[in-house]
């Protein structure tokens, strides 16, 4: 069935592995258990990822453990002046030592190295983000400090499996809409996030993928109507066919949408894309402002990626029929292709 909603609270997979239910949900209903994975330990891939933006700047952070390798990133993004600057640093076969939290709802993810210290603290409906890198770029520190809040809201989960193996699945839940507080500091400069205008979100995941992979991702917050608006869509990633992740999000209600197709300009990322969707739900032109990308290829680890960050403009279509106008949201459409 197309779409379908898991509404029940169950383990996320059986006895061999294979997803219990696959679908979508709300929250995370299905709970995941790194145990009852039937996978080597190198294939399973966990992580959290958030991103907090705004008009003028934004900063990523990323802690995971992807089996046979680590990858601990921190973006700064300035868009006034048109530049970014990632970093990131590799581990080799950490395959579970980083205890990252089975579920999203509790429990604190932590990174320590000799030159970084990124901690994800999730308490009292809140999540704290707090980052201190040495040596960031061009010799000089990058600090972070950031409140989330987390009032209650729906947010997009999906539990997705692949054709060509049964045992591996794609566990992931996505959180829009989080008022962001808080500075990041980077060469004598603080970008300074206020609440009543800006928004973090989460990409958190956990599962078993196959090896080579391409998907298509977007994800916007802002204010429409003096209430929080966001979007979460994509494609690519596994059998969709139980469900796709595409869902829109008004003053803390999900909205669930179908298909929607990324028209991308095939010469150039920082042209003009345009979104369509079935039902004509989301339809969408996106401007871009900066492309982050990253290639990296290590004998079997191969990623390229452009995370392209833009301004949306265009009409989001809520269940009952209300078409909110957007106008120039800022937020960012990728296209990854990892082959690890």
């Amino acid at each position: 069935m197309r779409n379908h909603e898991v509404t029940a609270v169950q383990p996320l997979l059986k006895e061999d592995g294979s997803l219990r239910e696959p679908g979508w949900s709300k929250r995370l209903l299905q709970v995941y258990d790194r145990g009852q994975i039937r996978a080597p330990g190198f294939r399973i891939k966990e992580w959290d990822y958030y991103l907090v933006l705004n008009e003028d700047f934004a900063g990523a952070f990323t802690i995971s453990d992807d089996g046979y390798i680590g990858l601990q990133s921190v973006s700064l993004l300035n868009f006034k002046e048109g530049w970014e600057h990632t970093e990131t640093i590799l581990n080799p076969f950490p395959m579970g030592k980083l205890h990252l939290p089975s579920t999203s709802e509790e429990g604190n993810t932590v990174y320590k190295d000799k030159r970084l210290h990124m901690g994800f603290f999730v308490k009292n409906g809140k999540r704290e983000l707090r980052c201190r890198f040495k040596n960031f770029y061009k010799g000089k520190p990058f600090s972070c400090d950031i409140i989330l809040e987390q009032p209650e809201m729906d947010t997009m989960v999906i539990a997705t499996p692949w054709k060509e193996n049964r045992r591996a699945f794609y566990y992931n839940q996505k959180i829009n809409c989080m008022p962001a507080e808080g500075n990041m500091t980077f060469d004598g400069k603080t970008y300074t996030f206020s609440k009543d205008r800006d928004f973090g979100t989460l990409d958190w995941g956990r599962g078993v993928w196959t090896y080579d992979n391409r998907w298509y991702w977007s994800s916007g917050n802002g204010i429409v109507n003096g209430k929080p608006f966001g979007f979460n869509i994509g494609y690519g990633f596994g059998d969709t066919s139980a469900a796709s992740e595409n869902m829109l999000f008004y003053d803390g209600a999900a909205h669930k949408l179908d298909d929607v197709t990324f028209h991308i300009p095939k010469d150039s990322y920082m042209k003009p894309w345009i979104f369509t969707s079935s039902g004509g739900r989301f339809e969408m032109d996106f401007v871009p402002v900066l492309d982050r990308a990253a290639k990296t290829s290590a004998v079997i680890i191969e990623s390229d990626q452009h995370q392209v960050f833009g301004r949306m403009t265009g009409k989001a279509v809520l269940d009952d029929g209300t078409a909110l106008e957007i106008r120039n949201l800022m937020c960012f459409a990728e296209d990854v292709h990892n082959r690890y």
